[in-house]
């Protein structure tokens, strides 16, 4: 199949440009979203607690800045989590054998949620303890 062709049926964007492209932007970071939803029991995981979370971020009787705080945190956790399937996904889209390569790959992205979900506990338990 030729480049041109391919454009044609939407495989390639590069065409696009305006309110076009940000429609489709959103309908990609949508699948992107059910994607991780379906195939990451982690993920469905931290949006659980992460919901739980932010919903009491609103409950609780503290100031502006310290709230923001306390979303942006759980935000960036479920970002971190995300990007971290996305590695996942890539590495065994390459191959499901096993390489110290592909391991390095994925136990950095565990550290980095492991990294985010100690930031969720400091911030956290720093604005309450405050």
């Amino acid at each position: 199949m030729k480049a041109s062709e391919s454009a044609k049926e939407g495989k390639f964007e590069h065409g696009r440009s305006g309110v076009k492209r940000i429609i489709h932007t959103a309908l990609y970071s949508r699948d992107g979203f059910v994607a991780a939803f379906r195939s990451e029991a982690a993920f469905r995981q931290l949006l659980a607690l992460h919901g739980a979370l932010i919903l009491g971020a609103f409950v609780l009787e503290i100031n502006a800045v310290e709230r923001a705080m306390l979303l942006a945190v759980c935000f960036i956790s479920l970002l971190v989590e995300l990007l971290n399937s996305a590695i996942e996904a890539v590495v065994d889209r390459i191959s499901l054998e096993i390489h110290p390569l592909s391991k390095r790959a994925k136990d950095m992205g565990s550290a980095a949620q492991a990294v985010a979900l100690t930031m969720v506990a400091t911030v956290w338990g720093l604005v309450l303890l405050a």
